[in-house]
């Protein structure tokens, strides 16, 4: 028979008692720290996908949204957003449609934290010049803002970092008779590009 006080018994951890609670709170301490550990890398592997992040990744994920951009020259258009490259954003306006080089934004307002997977190379090369040459090709008349002051016609031809806009007046189309003068425009000037007719530009 165990003539062993019980409460030696339960001081010196003959059942367990004790022994059996201080391994379960040293075994909760570290499980603890072990989840500390486990948040802290999951919050600094976010942190480095976010720093991995670009803007044209987040407004990539965008399309179909309501986006609200701001411009340079402080002025600011919106839209449901149609399609986007790194280099560009093209909003519908209602029977609009606008297109917003990304060298032109200020802010955009209406992003998620969404991100799209990185751009192809097919949406990579597709850049503001082949933007601008659909444009071109598409023969509509457009309105261009540039830094200050809105110009209306058809795009004639795009270069390199240029280009040509034939200047009317918005309800008519180019022609000979029509067209005031014909300016070339440095690509970096351009802000925004709106179709002047219901049917907008052309898809891009």
């Amino acid at each position: 028979m165990d003539d062993a006080d019980p409460a030696t018994r339960s001081a010196d951890g003959a059942y367990g008692g004790r022994v059996r609670w201080d391994a379960l709170f040293a075994d909760l301490e570290a499980q603890l720290a072990a989840a500390s550990g486990s948040r802290a890398e999951d919050a600094e592997l976010v942190r480095a996908e976010v720093a991995r992040t670009s803007l044209s990744d987040r407004w990539r994920a965008h399309v179909g949204s309501h986006l609200r951009l701001g411009l340079r020259d402080g002025t600011a258009v919106a839209g449901e957003l149609l399609d986007a490259a790194p280099t560009w954003v093209l909003l519908r306006d209602g029977a609009r449609q606008v297109l917003v080089p990304a060298a032109a934004l200020g802010w955009v307002e209406g992003l998620s934290p969404a991100v799209a997977a990185p751009a192809g190379q097919v949406e990579r090369r597709l850049g503001l010049t082949a933007a601008l040459r659909a444009l071109a090709r598409d023969r509509a008349p457009v309105q261009l803002r540039l830094d200050g002051t809105c110009v209306t016609g058809t795009i004639d031809r795009v270069g390199a970092d240029h280009l040509d806009l034939a200047e009317h007046a918005p309800d008519q189309v180019r022609r000979a008779g029509a067209v005031r003068r014909v300016v070339a425009i440095p690509s970096a000037a351009v802000l925004a590009v709106t179709s002047t007719t219901g049917a907008g530009p052309v898809p891009l």
